[in-house]
């Protein structure tokens, strides 16, 4: 029987984490770390404008979720270069940055405005490529090619906020797309050879803990490189919060320890071929109904993660099907 060493040598994704780690992936590609860089360009969605639906995502305020140098009055240029001094004191080493368009659908536009803020982008000297946050109803292939030819001169990845598998839940929480246009918009993102990453949130109204396991074996499927787990957490002053304080048993809000094993379940039945790149969502405090987890920071909790993995000898992918 294989030792834990032998076992750490032999992760598919060549490095002795316990999961397949964004950090990892950029090193593998650049050699080095890489910071992304949020820029807010103004935009708002289908289900916010009236096109769709009013209102938006029962849990979203974009305040809650934005860095400070993130503001839509400013140019792209400005924000990129605020933002590389916000992170210049956390990773001082950092050479290269993605640009990534994060507030809202950053393709519910015309390509025409779409290739300029692209552009302007690409033109920072320390922007190595961009990841475009959007939803799954606001893509088409004109869109796709564009970004096809800028992904021959520099990385690019298409993020779709997906947040559940199940039609009933996207209803709920006034999503106004559906399950299978999200796996229409992988579906073409995936033909253009681009890169694609997805959103999910756990614990949102009506899915149980076995709802969320499933969801597994249904990303483990889909053609994403990358994937972004958070926890349900009840914003102030949304949607979500009038109906928590009406409902709060239709939400499954974690406990910390509850978390724990459950993202531990889930890693074991992911494909380990998905790079993961948030294991949780972190809001500051002032935007919380609650303060969950006593305040833990997201490289804390990886941390706790990891070693919890470690005691239990399990990694990504341990008792993932491929053909199931």
């Amino acid at each position: 029987m294989a030792g834990k060493s032998d076992i750490r040598r032999n992760f598919p994704w060549g490095h002795s984490r316990r999961f397949n780690t964004y950090s990892g992936y950029f090193r593998k590609i650049y050699g080095e770390r890489i910071q992304k860089v949020s820029i807010d360009a103004g935009f708002t969605c289908p289900n916010r404008d009236g096109t769709k639906g009013t209102g938006g995502c029962i849990f979203c305020d974009s305040k809650a979720f934005n860095p400070s140098y993130c503001r839509p009055e400013k140019s792209v240029r400005q924000q990129i270069e605020e933002g590389i001094l916000f992170h210049k004191k956390r990773y001082p080493g950092v050479k290269s940055y993605l640009a990534y368009f994060q507030t809202y659908s950053n393709t519910y536009a015309p390509l025409e405005k779409l290739a300029l803020l692209w552009q302007e982008a690409l033109s920072h000297p320390a922007v190595a490529g961009l990841i475009i946050g959007t939803r799954p109803d606001c893509i088409d292939r004109e869109k796709i090619l564009y970004l096809k030819d800028l992904s021959t001169r520099h990385y690019v990845s298409v993020e779709y906020g997906i947040e559940s598998c199940y039609n009933r839940t996207l209803m709920r929480i006034n999503r106004c797309h559906t399950f299978e246009d999200a796996v229409e918009a992988l579906k073409i993102t995936e033909e253009a050879g681009l890169n694609a990453g997805a959103h999910f949130i756990f614990g949102l109204p009506g899915e149980t803990i076995d709802d969320m396991l499933q969801e597994a074996r249904i990303i483990s499927h889909l053609p994403l490189k990358t994937v972004k787990f958070h926890q349900m957490q009840i914003i102030k002053d949304t949607v979500a919060e009038k109906q928590y304080l009406e409902n709060p048993s239709d939400f499954k809000i974690f406990e910390w320890d509850e978390y724990l094993d459950f993202i531990i379940r889930f890693l074991e039945r992911l494909n380990p071929a998905i790079v993961v790149e948030r294991l949780t969502g972190e809001v500051p405090p002032m935007y919380l109904f609650s303060q969950p987890w006593d305040k833990k920071r997201s490289d804390q909790i990886v941390s706790l993660v990891e070693k919890r993995m470690e005691e239990l000898d399990t990694w990504q992918g341990r008792y993932y099907v491929d053909n199931e």
